[in-house]
């Protein structure tokens, strides 16, 4: 268990009981970090320089932080080759044939996998297509991909192109749901579609977070409704991972893929990771495409001409993982187990509802906040949107920039900031907004 525990925030970060029907102050904001069970962790990151301190960075949602144990652990690989040279892959303590093994916990613990449904392979696009071509398998009139609308474009084009490659025309066969530019979805949406067009699609792909308005999705409830109109159900969970609570085993989706240099720091490019359900483990029937990596260790190094794949999700790697790459996701894994993630969904919570009142309190004339206000369907982000237009929101955005405040500009006009729990503290809320004040 993490050194927060399960319980925090709840009675730890509370305003003194005099000010809880006033508006935040400074203080009442200083009093906030002051309680935070987990403020130290903020310690163990790097934050990029901004004038004589360093920048408010509320960034997370599109790159983590980098931890000052990223280093040591690329460095520790680097030792690793110098004094082993091609016997690093058996030697040592991390021989680098097992290294993907040893995430598989942590990850399987944020994802809420059984270990075997957990793999860390490629990066997240060529992940998606692996695993469509696994299970988007066009047949008759079942050939639709059903996406939202304002899906992230490498999804779209990922799904667009598994279509053409199966020699169909995606104006036919890719149905988007939802409104479109940062309009939340409800999930009773794409219900009614499948309950009136089910026999039509066999592929449901939707994200675990929209990347756009930050809204966090019921998984279990679109993949009840894919199952029962006979699709498969995958999602993207790069927003999602390290962010809000993941059931993928209970809630049974079919697959899952992930990035893991947002909320889980690894850096810019980093590893990715795949998630397969456990049914179809041993399922003789399923063609994916595969590579030497998928062999199971005991016979890879026999190098037989016939395919032997191995236990669960490993199946679908295919080639020998970047050690270099890995070593950073360990290390960041590492400080998600000493804070322990229920403490850290905790503190999220906190932060974002913190941000949100700030906002309503000082900034409502100014700013419009896209993300849904229930603290169930969203994460650590929320976008934002200046009320008084495009143009007045770039430079919104510019000028914090200038004053190193860091998120991230979304055309046409959206600002995403996410106070993530590891290293923000309370007050780089504050921050954000009395400089779009100044």
């Amino acid at each position: 268990m993490g050194v927060g525990g399960d319980i925090i925030c709840q009675n730890a970060l509370q305003r003194p009981r005099q000010t809880m029907n006033m508006p935040l102050t400074l203080d009442d904001i200083r009093h906030l970090d002051t309680q935070d069970p987990l403020r130290e962790f903020r310690e163990q990151f790097l934050f990029p320089a901004h004038g004589e301190g360093h920048q408010t960075y509320l960034c997370g949602n599109s790159l983590g932080l980098q931890p000052r144990s990223a280093s040591q652990a690329v460095q520790r690989e680097m030792q690793a080759w110098a004094e082993r040279g091609v016997e690093g892959h058996f030697q040592g303590e991390r021989p680098w044939t097992r290294q993907h093994e040893t995430l598989r916990a942590p990850l399987a613990a944020l994802c809420g996998a059984d270990g075997a449904e957990v793999t860390t392979m490629n990066t997240l696009t060529v992940n998606l297509h692996l695993l469509m071509a696994a299970f988007y398998r066009p047949s008759g009139r079942r050939s639709q991909i059903v996406i939202e609308r304002q899906a992230f474009p490498s999804d779209r084009y990922a799904a667009a192109s598994q279509i053409r490659w199966h020699g169909l025309d995606p104006a036919d066969h890719l149905v988007e749901i939802g409104a479109g530019h940062t309009a939340l979805i409800d999930e009773s949406e794409l219900e009614n579609y499948l309950e009136t067009h089910g026999e039509q699609v066999a592929l449901v792909l939707w994200p675990g977070v929209q990347y756009a308005s930050g809204q966090a999705f019921d998984l279990a409830r679109i993949t009840r409704a894919a199952h029962a109109a006979g699709a498969m159900a995958g999602f993207d969970l790069a927003h999602a991972i390290g962010n809000i609570p993941l059931a993928l085993h209970e809630d049974g989706p079919d697959f899952a893929a992930w990035c893991t240099y947002k909320y889980l720091n690894a850096g810019p490019g980093a590893i990715a990771g795949a998630f397969v359900h456990q049914r179809h483990h041993d399922r003789s029937d399923l063609t994916r495409l595969e590579g030497w990596w998928g062999v199971g260790l005991d016979r890879r190094f026999l190098m037989e001409p016939a395919y032997q794949p191995a236990g669960g999700a490993d199946a679908w790697q295919l080639s020998t993982p970047p050690t270099l790459a890995v070593a950073p996701l360990e290390a960041s894994l590492d400080i998600f187990a000493q804070a322990g993630f229920n403490a850290l969904r905790s503190k999220s919570r906190a932060l974002t509802d913190t941000l949100e009142r700030l906002i309503h309190e000082q900034l409502d004339d100014v700013l419009e906040i896209l993300t849904p206000a229930n603290p169930d369907r969203r994460g650590c982000q929320l976008s934002l949107r200046v009320r008084a237009g495009r143009e007045a929101g770039r430079r919104l955005f510019d000028r914090l920039v200038a004053r190193g405040v860091i998120g991230d500009w979304r055309e046409p006009d959206i600002i995403r900031v996410a106070p993530v729990p590891l290293y923000n503290r309370f007050e780089d809320c504050w921050e954000l907004v009395r400089s779009c004040r100044v």
